[in-house]
């Protein structure tokens, strides 16, 4: 009996461990489609763009590229990341895409938030299933603390 429960305590550690990673894996995957384009400078068109109007998820405006480019037109940023009608905001162009993303400190937060999130629901497992409270602190404070500083970047 006794052999029974030290299997089945391990089968739980080794389930929730698998599903910690996971999420943390599939967390690191979503903020790095992001984020390569706003931490990874290379050969990325860069420019400005005014924020004139916005739909349900996205912002459109005029967009005046860094340097020499082809001129551009129906270019998008989401919405979550767009201040207020009229403000200007760098970004970058996600290549083969009409796609922009927020450059600076408040883009490369945002697009570590997936990641946070993911952080913050392993912690829960980190605890719970693992037993390892410090570690699931140490995870819940690193994504709670990344979730604000992008809150407060983007305000």
């Amino acid at each position: 009996m006794a052999s029974v429960n030290i299997v089945l305590l391990h089968g739980r550690r080794v389930l929730m461990g698998a599903i910690a990673l996971l999420l943390l894996v599939a967390g690191s995957w979503a903020s790095w489609d992001s984020a390569r384009h706003v931490l990874l400078g290379g050969d990325r068109e860069r420019g400005t763009i005014t924020v004139a109007a916005c739909g349900d998820e996205t912002c459109t405006g005029p967009y005046v590229p860094d340097d020499p480019a082809p001129a551009r037109t129906g270019l998008t940023i989401e919405k979550s990341v767009a201040v207020e009608k009229g403000a200007v905001l760098a970004v970058v162009l996600k290549p083969g895409t009409k796609e922009l993303i927020r450059t600076g400190p408040a883009g490369a937060l945002h697009a570590w938030l997936p990641l946070a999130g993911a952080l913050l629901l392993a912690s829960v497992l980190v605890a719970g299933g693992l037993a390892l409270p410090k570690v699931a602190g140490g995870m819940a404070v690193a994504g709670g603390a990344i979730t604000l500083a992008t809150f407060t970047a983007l305000l």
